[in-house]
């Protein structure tokens, strides 16, 4: 029988412990922010942050057997948060093989961590497993993953409970058109109810099959002429979300209704005091939604406000917007219901009681995540006020000319320049008796939609890790950028995150004021002079503390593992650190500032672009 009062914190120390007596490393997850990623805005998966390990392309420090716990954020579907189990934020448990043990291992310890450690009868588990796709010979064919199949089976599946399935349904990869790939194995508890129809099967969204985990196997590369050839080695990636397994297990109606998120709610429903604001028409079901999107839109933003990497603020691009966004939808749905002004700040110190003794960056960062969320706050809830005025003013002026329908173009301006929520268009006009063009709105957001898709398609890839080689020249510029900025403003002037393109890097640092032009250019001098030097780097393996004894720094708040990466530049510059570097400060070629800038109270980002070699 399954452990049904499993909390969040047994999940993540049962499964540690368990893949830790199968000679896996525990190892620290990662930063929610990608690390000289640009393919991504967030960290998307457990094995995002090991792209480079698993391409082959470094040695992990802790060897080729890992387990951890990742911080994740997808906001690919923030619409359909609110349901009973869409979540922008999410924790995944995670072992991985580096071309180590493969499907033999990896599956018969999928099953015994489900059955003897979560106490989940056999009887209850069903598998899906890759059909195959195609024929022999022509391009494209891949074979059905038999070998999963004779595996489960010798666990004592049935094959009544093994369902064959196409690529849709079981297979990852490749990231790109091309790349590493390969089919994967997904397991589902059996609720008990009964199935929908003749066709209900795991996948099936009815209710009687919940997926609990999956396993990846990297064993194919997909070429440039579309075929699939076996790779030259075997990898495994493996997935299981915290937030969804607690609340199966324990029987919750939905992942709203755990341990996880009571406090969080808890709170929410003391902020609305009497109920919904004065005038909502909002019906039992809107408030519930309301209420869940206010509780995952606010721990997901405390999450990235907090992360030990920074660097990302509410704003208009990319990363910043996302973040902008969630705050802004917790901020309208907290107006409808009738919470006041300040909730934010009130909801991310709840959740950074209820976190932080897993996660202490929460504690850590939680003063200047206050400042930010104040700010936001205060910020969005003027614009509404301007979007209300602005509709008073078209109603007004319609009733003046007789007519009694708000156009779709309309509606998306108030929605788009004044962040005014269409929802509340509707409410409002419902009052004063007038209608609004559905369609038409409708039809203008798709547009919007369409062009920001195809404007930032490439942002929100799902891509491996950029280690071109100019992304690699830049990150090591951020070595010299640091160790200069110390030369020049001293000890106190401390990395708070990068983030870096294949076009520029950019560089938060703790700084009071704006620099000076004579303190900007003795950096360049610095740095362009320890480029001309041609000064070696190095790196070796060692523990964070010895690192630290040798004068290494490193970033605040970060979680390391029990071996680190030091690379030492010269003796310029020593840091922990595990992104791609060059070995001579000559392939720099050239270094330039291009921007100084404020980006948040008593932090400075600094924009610089390097030169070509020769």
């Amino acid at each position: 029988m399954a452990k049904t009062d499993i909390t969040a914190d047994e999940l993540r120390d049962l499964y540690l412990t368990f893949f830790e007596s199968k000679g896996h490393k525990i190892i620290p997850g990662a930063s929610v922010i990608p690390e000289n990623d640009p393919t991504v805005l967030f960290t998307t998966a457990g094995m995002h942050p090991l792209v480079p390990y698993l391409m082959g392309a470094m040695e992990h420090p802790a060897g080729t057997r890992l387990t951890d716990v990742q911080k994740c954020v997808r906001t690919g579907d923030i619409d359909a948060v609110g349901d009973a189990a869409h979540l922008t934020f999410f924790e995944m448990l995670g072992n991985w093989s580096l071309n180590d043990y493969f499907k033999k291992e990896a599956i018969s310890w999928s099953f015994e961590f489900l059955t003897t450690k979560l106490g989940f009868s056999p009887e209850q588990l069903n598998v899906t497993v890759f059909r195959g796709e195609g024929k022999p010979g022509e391009d494209g064919y891949i074979p059905a993953d038999e070998e999963a199949v004779a595996i489960w089976k010798s666990l004592g599946l049935p094959d009544e409970r093994i369902f064959r399935l196409p690529r849709e349904d079981n297979w990852w990869g490749p990231a790109g058109t091309t790349g590493p790939c390969g089919p994967d194995t997904e397991m589902f508890i059996d609720t008990g109810k009964p199935k929908c129809g003749p066709d209900c099967r795991p996948g099936c969204s009815c209710g009687k099959y919940i997926e609990i985990w999956n396993d990846v196997f990297m064993q194919y590369l997909k070429n440039e002429e579309g075929k699939f050839v076996p790779l030259g080695r075997h990898n495994v990636d493996t997935g299981m979300g915290v937030e969804r397994t607690v609340c199966m297990m324990t029987g919750a109606p939905t992942v709203y209704d755990t341990e996880i998120f009571q406090p969080i709610m808890a709170k929410i429903d003391e902020l609305r005091g009497a109920g919904e604001a004065p005038g909502s028409a909002l019906d039992a079901g809107e408030v519930l939604k309301a209420r869940r999107i206010i509780a995952d839109h606010m721990r997901t933003a405390t999450f990235i406000l907090c992360d030990p990497k920074g660097g990302v603020k509410p704003g208009n691009v990319g990363a910043n917007y996302v973040l902008r966004r969630l705050i802004r939808r917790a901020v309208r749905y907290a107006r409808q219901l009738g919470i006041a002004e300040g909730f934010t700040v009130t909801l991310a110190e709840v959740i950074c009681e209820k976190y932080s003794h897993v996660y202490p960056e929460l504690k850590a960062n939680l003063e200047q995540c206050r400042l930010d969320l104040e700010a936001e706050e205060k910020r969005f809830n003027a614009t509404l006020d301007k979007g209300e005025a602005m509709y008073k003013k078209v109603a007004e002026q319609l009733k003046a000319h007789g007519q009694s329908q708000i156009s779709g173009k309309t509606a998306f301006k108030l929605y788009d320049t004044f962040g005014f929520p269409f929802e509340m268009t509707c409410e409002m006009a419902a009052k004063d008796g007038l209608m609004v063009d559905k369609e038409g709105f409708e039809e203008a957001n798709r547009k919007h939609q369409e062009l920001s898709r195809t404007t930032s398609a490439g942002a929100f890839k799902a891509g491996l890790q950029d280690n071109s080689e100019v992304v690699t020249r830049l990150h090591t510029a951020t070595h010299l950028l640091h160790a200069a900025l110390h030369q020049v403003l001293g000890p106190t002037a401390l990395q708070k995150g990068s983030n870096i393109t294949a076009e520029r890097l950019r560089f938060d640092f703790t700084w009071p004021q704006p620099m000076t032009a004579e303190e900007k250019a003795k950096v360049e001098e610095l740095v362009n002079g320890w480029i001309a030097q041609g000064l070696d780097v190095t790196k070796k393996m060692t523990t964070v503390e010895e690192a630290k004894k040798e004068g290494a720094m490193a970033l605040f708040g970060a979680k390391y593992g029990d071996q680190v990466s030091l690379y030492t530049i010269g003796d310029v510059s020593k840091e922990i650190c595990c992104g791609p570097h060059v070995a001579n400060t000559k392939e720099l070629g050239s270094f330039k500032i291009v921007k100084e800038q404020s980006s948040s109270a008593g932090v400075r980002r600094i924009k610089a672009v390097i030169g070509n070699l020769g």
